[in-house]
């Protein structure tokens, strides 16, 4: 039976998935991922690791895959979400395809139809996505690792200080705002339905916390399952829009232009903290990933992404997380100073990935790494 165009399956099955990769021809894997997001990287270190490529893209948007020569297979679609119609999925199988997850790939795909109808090897744990895309679970996660997370506020009604606002799913900071009283956040909530940033039946899950002053550092992790090992890839920092244009303007300046500053993501550098901060970020990898084993096994598996603010007490406060490859990892395509000092040579986060995989096939435990 199908529904547009998308076959009706029960809960994607973790044997199905083993007997779809014991069928799969290990001298011919092929990566592939949708092309968006930190895509090129993936591409580029899988090819580096000996492995094909293959792009499920946007009519219109292949451009990039083309200029840079990264893919040798293009499935081209209509739109991204057709990735998980079951034509897609049979090419991608043909193709011994394992899946890189990212950030676009889990919005365009649905965490639904990624948890009961994506029949496609995937890297890493598919279960731990949705943890990463609901508030209250990813607080969970974060509150029972021990790590220090911003206080959470209930309700808007209890809005007495400066309070950032943000939404579910990988949005790119779209629709994120600071209140500092409740009439203020229902002023921005009517401004964010005017501009179609939310809809209305996002306002329900909108989550409050404490508005930590200090700076920004997305801190790129990835843990070998092969090795049981949490491994620090790099660090990056966002531009954000509106708020990074607007404190480019003199203070006395900012009040006349009456803008209500907006955090959508539109670039990202990378940057490097004080070596004395480097024990409470290996800290926060090793205690998120061994408490993930046993609340979402198999834990993380991959790439993973802590975002951060640092404040003027060195205390390094998470706020939010990425459970796959989160997009400031398009920062150290060429490798960045810390997973040079892991490997001794520039490496990206794609080719990581990719080198897992490879030693996976290696060590006859691929299975162990798939989902």
């Amino acid at each position: 039976m199908t529904r547009g165009g998308i076959q009706e399956m029960s809960k994607v099955n973790r044997q199905e998935i083993l007997d779809i990769l014991k069928g799969y021809d290990k001298e011919d894997i092929t990566i592939a991922t949708l092309g968006s997001h930190s895509s090129l990287h993936m591409f580029q270190g899988a090819k580096a690791e000996g492995f094909k490529t293959a792009v499920v893209c946007e009519k219109g948007r292949e451009v990039p895959y083309k200029r840079f020569n990264v893919v040798d297979e293009y499935i081209m679609v209509d739109k991204f979400s057709d990735i998980v119609n079951e034509d897609v999925q049979q090419q991608l199988r043909d193709m011994n395809s394992i899946v890189f997850p990212h950030g676009s790939f889990v919005a365009y795909a649905g965490l639904d139809n990624v948890e009961n109808i994506f029949n496609v090897p995937m890297f890493g744990n598919r279960d731990i996505l949705r943890w990463e895309a609901e508030r209250d679970l990813e607080r969970k996660l974060m509150m029972e690792s021990g790590i220090r997370i911003p206080k959470k506020i209930k309700d808007s009604a209890d809005i007495e200080g400066t309070s950032m606002v943000k939404f579910p799913g990988a949005r790119g900071g779209r629709g994120y705002f600071v209140a500092n009283s409740t009439e203020e956040y229902d002023e921005k909530i009517d401004t964010m339905l005017k501009r179609n940033w939310i809809e209305d039946e996002d306002i329900k899950e909108a989550h409050i916390e404490e508005y930590v002053l200090g700076c920004n550092y997305c801190i790129h992790y990835f843990f070998s399952g092969l090795k049981d090992e949490v491994e620090l890839m790099g660090i990056d920092s966002r531009y954000e829009s509106t708020i990074d244009g607007l404190v480019r303007v003199p203070a006395k300046d900012q009040l006349d232009i009456g803008a209500a500053p907006s955090y959508v993501i539109t670039g990202n550098h990378p940057v490097v903290m004080r070596e004395s901060l480097l024990p409470q970020v290996f800290d926060i990898g090793d205690r998120i990933t061994e408490t993930a084993k046993d609340m979402v096994p198999p834990g993380f598996n991959g790439p993973f992404c802590m975002q951060t603010l640092v404040n003027d007490d060195l205390e390094v406060v998470v706020f939010e997380m990425s459970a796959r490859s989160d997009g400031g990892t398009n920062t150290f395509m060429n490798g960045s100073a810390y997973s040079y000092l892991y490997h001794g040579e520039p490496l990206s986060m794609g080719r990581r990935m990719a080198l897992e995989i490879k030693n996976g096939i290696k060590e006859d435990r691929l299975e162990e790494i798939i989902t």
